[in-house]
């Protein structure tokens, strides 16, 4: 289980430009150690990006809904 002391930063996916949104979350992941986590927030469900974590990173993920709408959603991306 991941605390919040183990969240390294939370990531403001409205703030930036879509073109470079995928390239930016992955680094945050590859940065990571295994047990660490980051956030994302977005202004809506980020659900397709987790099929591009399963592509990448091949099950040694974990995707936890924080805040799951309406407004805003967050999600706790943890390396295994």
């Amino acid at each position: 289980m991941t605390t919040m002391s183990d969240v390294r930063a939370v990531l403001d996916l409205r703030s930036l430009p879509c073109t470079t949104r995928r390239a930016t979350i992955f680094g945050m992941f590859d940065a990571l150690e295994s047990g660490q986590a980051f956030e994302i927030v977005n202004d809506h469900d980020p659900a397709p990006l987790r099929g591009h974590f399963d592509a990448r990173a091949d099950g040694s993920y974990d995707w936890t809904y924080v805040e799951a709408g309406p407004r805003e959603w967050r999600v706790r991306i943890t390396r295994g």
